[in-house]
């Protein structure tokens, strides 16, 4: 706390010099008034006019019996240059608009009042010790406020504050005078705390009236697993004086390719409107986008042009940023025979380049050796039999299973089958299991598929047929833990009349279920859907859990066909249709495939916030007044376990095509988390890649990340200034809101302020000529009345 702002201010009072007289001079007039008294009782005349004299000749008495003793006035004052006055001007590029209604701009105004020969502060430059201090991004002193230039690229009133509270932390501080249209840039969302500043004065310099504007006040970029537009740009807009006018509101990519226009209608002034792009981006990872708004006729014009009809074109641009990175993502498919799903879902995913499929098929199980069927000396499958000059050792062994594998990174990927270790299978993003039986997994290997939901994150999709859920042996398995769906009962329910499919409540809410655009041409679909015939029967599904399909009987019975759960770090899907394949049976070899689109949805869903071995997240710095970035990275060895004592090189491309090199520092906080600090310095975007190596070497991974930084749109982002902002400041440090025309009595109000340092200062009362006048005044008074009507 600053001292001295909770000492009260001492209001003038009069006091006795000579208080030992008060007896005496009570006395003296009480005889004075009575011999007064008797005196006009005995006089002939009018009763008023002996009252009259009476009460002029008295109040003459008292005064001059007040007067002996030696009445002095005392009051207080500040004490002169022991009191420390802050005045601050903003000198942000928001000052250069101008009001509505008036031609001067608010910065000119502002200059206008903070000039050299303003009386206001000649006036208080003679109880205070003026600090004279201007801020944008950054609080600077200043000796003359003629230097202001409005170019500030934000307003950093929070950092501000903070900075003086520090500054004059134990100083004898009066107050703030703050000039500032109150839009402040550094608040994101945070409160701006004051209980540590002396009382706060603001001046604000906009109007609440609005000249014509509309401006992006947010944008927020979401994605989604629904493949026609998984990225979803949500823009929130602000108008004033817009009211049956049109809007062209565009998105742009990094060429300036226009990817999608809308035109919007305001209905009424002062109207805020919410819109949303479905954009799909060309190219994997770090991409940016610009929304852009913007009246008929005037989207080319630039962002200073001053043909525009608004009044600023500076908040009519935000940059979005959306990563599609993190890939590729790799899925294993497990299944227990050959069919035709394998062959729908490879020929869906080869189609996603940020995809890998990796199949591990069996194509035949184990078997026991039958010398009589077999050559002689014949110790290996006959399958296998021309596949290669193998040694016994090397080739397929009679009681073991025999295993395609299709789309491995090496040969010696899988080479084992199904992984034993968690840094093989911990390479992967999701699984799927397709008619594989839990015989075929050692029990530690069945343990593995719940650490690699649970403590690796990945997904999992079960697929049905008779080798799968309950009928496939998984109840009272580590895997019966991660499904959604209790395994009581599990056998596969053949049908002879068809299954129809139809998505619940939750179904319709998840975008990577949907096919179709809209709900109407999405009900169409499920309308022309052929019937399953393969279904394995569950009867209910964990808490928690959600049922996002089912499928009718011809009895109108509804059975879950798709439900899904969180589990741990990942997430966990039961499909329960053993046919699915029949989907695409139907289809005409010149129609897309509404199969293939499904199953691409369904694995980016099954990959999606998947961890990876590298992550990284940026957060702004505030409190600083400076666009800093913080960079996050979060290191895991192959068992997915915090990674320390790793290397963390950062390459940032800056917006003018320059490369530059900082390292991140361990945090002594959480293991395997590296931190760096960043400010930009100019505008525009900022791609980042991060590179993690181990400690033997090794690189562990690399990842892509960017962000963008606009001053100027978090500058102009309301126009009518945050009046509401300035209330509470004033309100909670003790302070009030001063009008700019009102500087001069604020001024002359302080001295009866509360301040920390004063003086007391004295003043006789007899010496002052008026007390003598009165007294004159009235016995002349009284003799001229008694002289004039006579009075005896």
């Amino acid at each position: 706390m600053i001292d001295g702002l909770e000492s009260s201010p001492l209001l003038a009072e009069i006091i006795l010099g000579a208080r030992q007289w008060l007896g005496g001079a009570i006395a003296l007039a009480a005889v004075a008034i009575g011999v007064l008294v008797w005196s006009y009782q005995r006089t002939l005349g009018a009763a008023w006019l002996r009252f009259v004299c009476l009460i002029l000749k008295a109040v003459a008495v008292i005064l001059l019996a007040t007067c002996l003793l030696d009445p002095l006035f005392r009051g207080s004052r500040p004490s002169p240059g022991s009191n420390l006055f802050l005045v601050v001007a903003d000198n942000s590029r928001s000052l250069q608009l101008a009001n509505a209604g008036q031609r001067e701009s608010r910065g000119a105004q502002l200059q206008a009042s903070l000039s050299k020969d303003s009386p206001w502060l000649t006036r208080l430059a003679q109880d205070f010790d003026v600090r004279k201090y201007t801020f944008d991004t950054q609080l600077q002193p200043t000796q003359d406020f003629s230097q202001l230039a409005f170019v500030g690229e934000a307003s950093a009133l929070s950092t501000t504050l903070s900075q003086l509270s520090d500054r004059y932390r134990g100083q004898p501080v009066a107050g703030i005078l703050l000039l500032t249209d109150g839009n402040a840039t550094d608040l994101d969302g945070n409160e701006l705390s004051v209980k540590d500043l002396p009382p706060i004065y603001p001046v604000p310099l906009a109007s609440a009236s609005l000249s014509l504007d509309a401006s992006l006040t947010s944008i927020a970029v979401s994605q989604t697993n629904f493949e026609a537009a998984p990225v979803t740009i949500a823009a929130e807009i602000a108008t004033q004086s817009l009211a049956g006018k049109q809007l062209i509101a565009r998105v742009l990519d990094e060429s300036g390719k226009e990817v999608e226009r809308q035109t919007l209608t305001v209905k009424k002034d002062a109207e805020s409107l919410s819109h949303r792009f479905l954009i799909k981006p060309e190219k994997p990872g770090i991409s940016f986008y610009r929304v852009q708004l913007a009246l008929p006729g005037e989207e080319e014009l630039a962002v200073d042009s001053q043909q525009s009809t608004e009044a600023t074109l500076a908040n009519n641009n935000r940059l979005a940023t959306v990563d599609r990175g993190g890939g590729p993502y790799r899925v294993l498919y497990v299944s227990g025979l050959p069919n035709w799903e394998f062959k729908f879902l490879r020929r869906a995913v080869s189609k996603d380049d940020e995809v890998d499929l990796v199949g591990l098929v069996r194509v035949a199980k184990k078997e026991p050796k039958f010398n009589f069927l077999s050559r002689s000396d014949e110790r290996t499958n006959p399958l296998f039999r021309g596949f290669g000059n193998k040694s016994d050792e090397q080739a397929e062994q009679y009681d073991e299973p025999v295993l395609l594998r299709l789309g491995t990174a090496d040969k010696e990927e899988l080479r084992g089958g199904f992984p034993k270790d968690p840094e093989d299978l911990f390479k992967f993003h999701a699984i799927i299991l397709d008619d594989m039986e839990a015989a075929f997994f050692t029990q530690d290997q069945l343990s593995l598929l719940q650490q690699f939901v649970s403590q690796r994150g990945g997904g999992l999709l079960m697929m049905g047929g008779k080798g799968s859920f309950g009928e496939g042996g998984y109840a009272r398995t580590p895997v019966a833990e991660l499904l959604p769906v209790y395994l009581d009962r599990g056998a596969p329910q053949a049908n002879t009349e068809p299954l129809h499919l139809k998505l619940t409540r939750e179904g319709w809410l998840q975008p990577w279920i949907r096919v179709r655009a809209n709900e109407q041409d999405e009900q169409e679909r499920l309308t022309a859907m052929p019937g399953f015939r393969s279904l394995n029967r569950i009867e209910s599904i964990k808490p928690g859990a959600s049922v996002l399909a089912e499928v009718e009987t011809g009895q109108g019975n509804a059975r879950p066909a798709l439900a899904v759960q969180p589990f741990g770090r990942g997430r966990v899907g039961a499909l329960l249709i053993g046919d699915l394949w029949r989907w695409d049976l139907r289809r005409a070899e010149d129609q897309p495939s509404d199969l293939e689109k499904a199953w691409r949805q369904t694995v980016r869903w099954l990959v999606a916030d998947v961890p990876q071995l590298v992550e990284v997240e940026t957060r702004r710095i505030m409190g600083t007044g400076l666009p800093a970035r913080e960079i996050i990275v979060r290191a895991r060895d192959p068992k997915f376990l915090a990674l320390d004592n790793a290397q963390v090189a950062i390459s940032i491309k800056t917006p003018d095509e320059r490369d530059l090199k900082i390292v991140a520092e361990s945090s002594e906080q959480t293991a395997g988390e590296y931190r760096a600090q960043f400010v930009p310095r100019i505008a525009g975007a900022y791609r980042a890649t991060i590179t993690v190596t181990a400690p033997d070497g090794s690189e562990v991974g690399r990842r892509e990340t960017g962000w963008s930084v606009e001053p100027e749109t978090d500058e102009f982002r309301e126009l009518a200034g945050n009046l509401p902002l300035l209330q509470r400041l004033a309100a909670e440090s003790g302070g009030e809101v001063v009008s700019l025309s009102g500087l001069s009595s604020f001024v002359a109000s302080l001295p009866n302020r509360k301040i920390p340092h004063v003086e007391t200062w004295t003043y006789p009362l007899w010496h002052q000529w008026g007390v003598l006048a009165v007294a004159l005044g009235c016995l002349v008074g009284e003799w001229g009345l008694r002289r004039w009507k006579g009075l005896a």
